[in-house]
């Protein structure tokens, strides 16, 4: 199986800094799109960037500018570096990896545990 861990969360004051990582491990036999998540107390889950195996890059509009993800393909990790943190970006931030298992043809979504992010003053 896909596991994903993430780590890098924490308390930070409006404007600050925080920098996320998601390591996959297990029985993988590739990785393709890797990306980050977040979800508020009361409200959906909702993509917060994107990354696939070449490098591109996709962002939702509320962070443009603000984060940036990353990855190694070798260590299998992403990243998410978060500058000028808003209080609205206080949420449970989720790591996804879409992977093809050892032994299989098909691709599945794997989500980390989650870690929680807090902007407040």
């Amino acid at each position: 199986q896909v596991q994903l861990v993430e780590s890098g969360g924490g308390l930070v004051q409006p404007g600050g800094s925080l920098s996320l990582s998601c390591i996959a491990s297990g029985r993988i036999s590739s990785i393709n799109a890797m990306g980050w998540y977040r979800q508020a107390p009361g409200k959906q889950r909702e993509l917060v960037a994107t990354t696939t195996r070449d490098g591109t890059t996709n962002y939702a509009d509320f962070v443009k500018g603000r984060f940036t993800i990353s990855r190694d393909n070798g260590k299998n990790t992403v990243y998410l570096q978060m500058n000028s943190l808003k209080p609205e970006d206080t949420a449970v931030y989720y790591c996804n990896g879409r992977a093809r298992p050892m032994g299989s043809a098909r691709e599945y979504d794997y989500w980390g545990q989650g870690t929680q992010v807090t902007v407040s003053s």
